[in-house]
């Protein structure tokens, strides 16, 4: 078993002194080796706890690069950091916290060609993805391969978090057999979050892969942890195993993630064969200052529409669209606008569906009107 040097004794003293934890806990912790997908609002509290606590091998997944909106929750990084890429960031400031760990960087996005060489020689998968298709990327993976995967997402003031671990208890599809429409859920862009309350739960990530490493306490298999921010409420839901479960269940076997894989790769460009007309913002400037007649129709939250809107747009919530249909010229030109994109395809998809023709997509919404033609703009 791994010893532990003087400094670390000095370093884990805290924990050393605990019966559930000791000497021979933290062996295993500096024995441990964890990947933490994501280093962004969840990825962030957790990489800081697993790196405190001394766990020996800590993997990053992470492809993104630092933006100022991103500060108000990712508390790894900070001011002077703005544009950098985040895994340089997050492994310099790891390092920096406990220089007796390896930090190793992996700096890719996840997919089904990538992941098992990725996580193949973790014990633990942690995931602070904040995307479905990834988390069901994760899932299928660690059902695979049999490693368990501490999952946890958030959204505005609330967060759920769980165990998933095939080998003793359900995956995240014997709950959820298949994520959710892409127009059901909104993501924190869309719909916000507090910033503490991804640091809730990806403190508590860090806590549940500490006690899977240790063999400590009761992890959370096979339990569904509810946080709600407003109230400061925590609820617990059981989760059983689905037999039928059509990643983990009796009928599916190790093999059958190729075909996980490919489902994965179908539906992450399933709207590929859907492509919404798009514009430019330059061209959108150049058609408005002629004598172009197309109408701007914005269809985020009011919220958002209050920080930064194009002079001229008409705001007309995603939500109420199609309740509202009636409001709108069938025979008109409209330019479909949002924060960056997402939710003026969904909107055009509605309102072709509703017999609209005229449409166009304005190419990264608000963010990048106010980036090219309006700096003015306040970028949120």
């Amino acid at each position: 078993m791994t010893e532990l040097g003087k400094s670390e004794t000095l370093r884990y003293s805290r924990h050393l002194v605990m019966p559930e934890i000791g000497i021979e806990g933290q062996r295993r912790l500096k024995a441990g080796r964890v990947l933490c997908v994501g280093a962004g609002g969840l990825g962030s509290p957790t990489a800081l706890y697993l790196a405190a606590a001394g766990v020996g091998q800590l993997g990053l997944v992470e492809f993104d690069t630092l933006d100022l909106s991103n500060l108000q929750r990712q508390i790894l990084y900070r001011n002077e950091d703005v544009g950098r890429a985040k895994l340089d960031v997050a492994v310099e400031q790891l390092s920096r916290l406990n220089p007796e760990i390896e930090v190793r960087p992996h700096p890719l996005r996840l997919d089904a060609g990538n992941i098992l060489e990725v996580i193949r020689d973790y014990d633990v998968i942690v995931d602070g993805s904040d995307n479905f298709a990834t988390r069901y990327l994760v899932n299928d993976a660690c059902v695979h391969t049999g490693k368990p995967n501490v999952h946890a997402s958030v959204l505005r003031f609330e967060g759920q978090l769980s165990v998933f671990d095939a080998t003793r208890g359900p995956c995240l599809r014997c709950l959820f057999p298949e994520p959710p429409p892409p127009d059901r859920v909104p993501s924190c862009s869309e719909g916000g979050v507090l910033g503490a309350v991804p640091g809730v739960l990806g403190s508590l990530q860090a806590l549940e892969a500490i006690k899977l490493i240790v063999g400590s306490g009761e992890p959370l298999i096979g339990r569904l942890l509810l946080f709600e921010g407003l109230g400061g409420s925590f609820r617990e839901l059981r989760i059983e195993r689905d037999p039928d479960c059509p990643c983990c269940g009796r009928s599916t076997g190790a093999g059958d993630y190729e075909v996980f894989a490919a489902t994965w790769a179908a539906g992450n460009g399933a709207e590929a064969a859907d492509e919404v007309e798009r514009i430019a913002p330059e061209q959108l400037e150049q058609q408005l200052s002629g004598a172009a007649s197309m109408q701007l129709l914005d269809v985020r939250q009011p919220e958002e529409y209050a920080i930064a809107h194009i002079p001229g747009s008409r705001l007309l919530p995603l939500g109420e669209l199609e309740l509202r249909l009636e409001e709108l010229d069938r025979d008109a030109e409209y330019v479909v606008i949002c924060h960056r994109g997402g939710r003026s395809e969904r909107a055009c998809r509605q309102l072709r569906a509703a017999g609209f023709r005229r449409l166009l997509l304005l190419e990264g919404g608000v963010d990048a009107w106010a980036a090219v033609i309006d700096t003015d703009l306040p970028r949120y």
